[in-house]
């Protein structure tokens, strides 16, 4: 197991892309400690992945609240010893289709804080935990939409061009402590998110297919897998990439 006695706090832990990792890290033997907003549904995630004989926790934070962060890093230390990974993966998709101009403020502020100020607070508190190890992985939760322009996505694309940039520079800044810091690039995965944007009919369904040169959109477990190998040591040469997983969007 690559992550035997390891502890993995993962944000946004309640569906799609965040439950999917969670439940891989568990059973590759690591100590899951899960965040959320939904505290029955995350509630539910912990109890499946303890009945399968994995070890998880739930603790219930909002990421737009920065006590929240805090308290929800300091809540892991003291369930689980320490933190070794960080997966901030909480994000919200705000206002699509908009253009720029016509783009609400209040969408606007509320993209920032959760997916682009909830990442930064939470290497705030998260680095300097494996920093006290000598060594440790962040992985942050960007998008095809944070390297790549689409158009109607302004704000999204400011908060998530906003977490490569970050994870860009914190990569260089704690990588000779042994501390690695990566982040993943997902075009369209299947989600609740992409769900409610992009696979409302069957005909959204097979343009945001079309749009991917592979033929068809992601799955989670697409995207866990290199959650799992940017966690592991077998990426220990990899620092600072923002990795895009898009089935050939981005070329």
């Amino acid at each position: 197991m690559r992550f035997k006695d390891k502890t993995v706090l993962i944000t946004g832990a309640s569906s799609g892309i965040g439950e999917t990792t969670a439940k891989a890290f568990a059973r590759e033997g690591a100590h899951v400690f899960l965040v959320a907003r939904r505290k029955d549904r995350g509630e539910q995630v912990a109890e499946e992945i303890r009945s399968n004989g994995g070890t998880a926790f739930f603790h219930q934070a909002d990421m737009s609240d920065r006590s929240q962060i805090k308290t929800m890093v300091e809540a892991c230390v003291a369930q689980f010893g320490g933190l070794d990974i960080a997966f901030n993966n909480a994000g919200i998709s705000g206002a699509f289709n908009v253009e720029t101009h016509l783009h609400p403020e209040d969408a606007w502020d509320d993209l920032l804080a959760i997916n682009l100020t909830g990442v930064w607070m939470s290497m705030r508190y998260e680095i300097p935990e494996m920093l006290k190890r000598g060594k440790g992985a962040v992985i942050n939760m960007a998008s095809m939409a944070g390297v790549k322009g689409f158009p109607g996505s302004s704000g999204y694309a400011a908060s998530k061009f906003g977490v490569v940039g970050i994870t860009k520079a914190a990569g260089l800044e704690y990588a000779a402590q042994g501390v690695r810091v990566n982040c993943v690039c997902p075009a369209v995965i299947r989600s609740e998110m992409a769900e409610e944007i992009f696979l409302q009919t069957e005909d959204s369904s097979a343009q945001a297919d079309s749009w991917h040169p592979i033929g068809r959109i992601g799955e989670p477990e697409e995207v866990a897998s290199v959650v799992l190998w940017l966690a592991s040591d077998e990426s220990s040469f990899v620092v600072a990439e923002a990795i895009q997983i898009d089935g050939g969007l981005g070329a």
